[in-house]
């Protein structure tokens, strides 16, 4: 376990417990989502980084590159954040905090890495297989990587299903090898 993941834990949780208590879980997934995507950015990264800048100031930076994307709570929170010098951890605490939404709805996430780019209609009956399987809705996030040459690699928590060419031929050189 990564130390920053350590770090955002407890916010996390915070932000879930708020969230949750207003009603406002899919409110806060946009808003952290956000967070976290302008956190990412180098530029802001290298403005939030740079000792120049105090607690306020950087808040205030994040705060003004968010602006019109966060309710009072979510200022708040990246105030918060700011002044325990947490900024940095804003990815971690968003995707911690949907770990915690997904285990409150009965849902999961699944990554489905696939050769070539799946259609709304695969993607949907993978959804009610994997829902089948695992007794709990399933919201897919797909991606591309060709070197799969076929097939798809499924991802949902600690379980990888490996339907791909490249894992089966990977599979099959094994089994000749030994």
């Amino acid at each position: 376990m990564s130390e920053i993941t350590t770090v955002a834990r407890p916010y996390a949780r915070a932000a879930f417990e708020t969230a949750h208590a207003k009603g406002a879980l899919e409110k806060w997934s946009g808003q952290l989502a956000f967070l976290a995507a302008a956190i990412r950015d180098p530029s802001l990264r290298a403005l939030i980084d740079s000792p120049r800048y105090t607690k306020e100031q950087r808040a205030d930076l994040v705060i003004k590159v968010a602006e019109g994307q966060l309710d009072q709570e979510g200022t708040n929170f990246v105030r918060l954040l700011a002044e325990n010098g947490k900024l940095v951890a804003l990815p971690e605490i968003a995707e911690l905090y949907e770990l915690h939404r997904a285990e409150a709805e009965g849902s999961v996430e699944a990554e489905v890495t696939s050769a070539f780019p799946m259609s709304e209609a695969e993607i949907a009956a993978l959804a009610a297989g994997l829902k089948k399987r695992l007794g709990r809705e399933v919201r897919i996030k797909s991606k591309v990587d060709e070197s799969l040459l076929g097939g798809a690699l499924v991802q949902v928590g600690d379980m990888v299903i490996d339907g791909s060419i490249r894992g089966r031929l990977e599979r099959l050189s094994t089994a000749l090898n030994r």
